[in-house]
Order: structure tokens, then sequence, then C-alpha cells
């Protein structure tokens, strides 16, 4: 079995949401594979942060950084313009970056409920297209959107956010049939509940904790290392024939019954 099925060395990979929890661990996971990477996300401060703790592991790698806001347009065009500049297009896609406010449907201001549409979905469909003239410079390349159980079933993250993302897995769907014939493979991934700062108010309730854990045949949260590891698996040579297909990382959720 040839070893380089398994390697990413030489690639680009773009990856927004990249400065913490999914997102970091997207990063560290495809350096440790090989890539070089650009990482996007809104908050410089984190971003740097993040650099510096990946540099310590993977000096010989290229890892740069760029604050932007994947839900302006304007930065959305100068992530791919700055992406342009750092090498001869893109090999790999990482739509990541993601967020939420969690309300009863009818509680949602317009601005909130189109807020969570821009970041969630428009952001990723807008970076697809803007990226597929530089995913296209190369014979295969790969996009992962990350998605969730919250687009596959009902849970209690809000209707906007469960929208998005069911779009996001459709778009994964549409997108892999579309360009095919251009060598651009597009799956996606669908965590569960992943430990990281933005579910850690919530699974601080031991009464929700323990729901969600009775919910979960693995009996635990996952790790956001055991999302990156997915991700990571849909970029690789060895994936060369899977697209437009979604694997949930969720400890057995999704096929939970009674």
């Amino acid at each position: 079995m040839a070893t380089h099925r398994w390697r990413l060395d030489g690639q680009i990979a773009l990856i927004t949401g990249a400065s913490a929890g999914i997102g970091l661990a997207i990063a560290r996971e495809l350096l440790g594979l090989g890539a070089d990477t650009l990482l996007v996300a809104r908050d410089a401060d984190l971003l740097d942060a993040a650099r510096e703790e990946l540099m310590e592991e993977f000096s010989d790698r290229t890892i740069a950084v760029l604050a932007a806001d994947v839900a302006d347009d304007e930065d959305r065009r100068a992530i791919l313009d700055w992406a342009e500049d750092h090498a001869d297009g893109l090999n790999l896609l990482i739509n990541n970056a993601g967020g939420n406010v969690t309300r009863a449907a009818i509680e949602y201001s317009e601005d909130e409920w189109r807020g969570i549409f821009e970041t969630n979905l428009f952001s990723a469909f807008e970076l697809s297209r803007y990226a597929h003239p530089l995913l296209t410079r190369h014979a295969s390349s790969a996009i992962v959107n990350v998605g969730s159980v919250s687009g596959i079933t009902a849970v209690r993250s809000g209707a906007p956010y469960g929208m998005t993302k069911a779009a996001l897995h459709q778009l994964t769907r549409n997108l892999a049939v579309e360009w095919a014939e251009d060598g651009v493979r597009v799956n996606s991934v669908a965590p569960w509940y992943i430990r990281t700062r933005r579910t850690s108010a919530p699974l601080a309730d031991p009464d929700y904790y323990d729901e969600v854990i009775a919910r979960t045949p693995m009996r635990r949260i996952g790790e956001p290392e055991e999302v990156a590891a997915a991700v990571g698996f849909l970029c690789l040579p060895a994936a060369s024939y899977i697209t437009g297909e979604c694997i949930a990382v969720d400890g057995g959720f999704l096929r939970y019954g009674f």
C-alpha cells in the first residue's frame, strides 16, 4: 500500500474558523499529514496564538493566518485573494466557520436568523464558488464542509442553525455531483456534541449533560480531534473515490433507538 495515499505533502489547505476548537484541531490534523495551512478566523489575537502554538509543533510547515469575517462578502473575496498570493491554487478548502444563537423559533429577530445563515451557509457557498478556480488548477482537490447532526435530525440548537446545516449538507451533495468532472471532491462531516468552548456552557448543566450522554451510545462527549480525523481522511488521496458523503462524528447519536 503506497504511503503517499495517506499523506498530504505539498498540498495547501484553507481552513475557516481555525483559531480554536474543531477548526484548530483540523489545522493540526492536516499539518500532521504534511499539508501547509492558511488559517482564517475573526479574532486576530486568538488566530496569532493558534499559529504560535502550531508552529511549535510544525516548524517546517507553512502556517499563514488572516483575520477576516466569512459572513462579510468583501472579506470572503479578500480571503481568496490572499490564498492565491500564497501558492499556485488550493488543494483543500475546509468550510468550518459557524455560529449560533439558540432561541425558540418565534423569538429570533430577523437580524439574528439572517446572521446565522450568512455565517454558516452563505459563507460556505460563496467561498466554495470563489475557490473553484484555484481548486481546479490541480488534477484533484477536495472541499470538506463541517455540518452537524442538527442538519439531519431535530436537536435543541434552534431552527435556523438546523436549517443552515441541512442546507450545507445538501450543498455538499449538489457540488459533489456538479464539480466531479472538475476533479473536485466535496464531502461533509456531522458532529454531535464536541468538547469546545462553545459547548462548555450547556454541558456545564449536570442535568442537561446527563440527557446528552443518555442519548449517546458511546456515553461520552466527542473531542475536536475526532472530528478532525474524519476531515483529514476525506482530504486524503486514499479517499479519492468518495464524494457527496456525510460522515457523522456522533458516538452513535443518530443511530440511537428505543
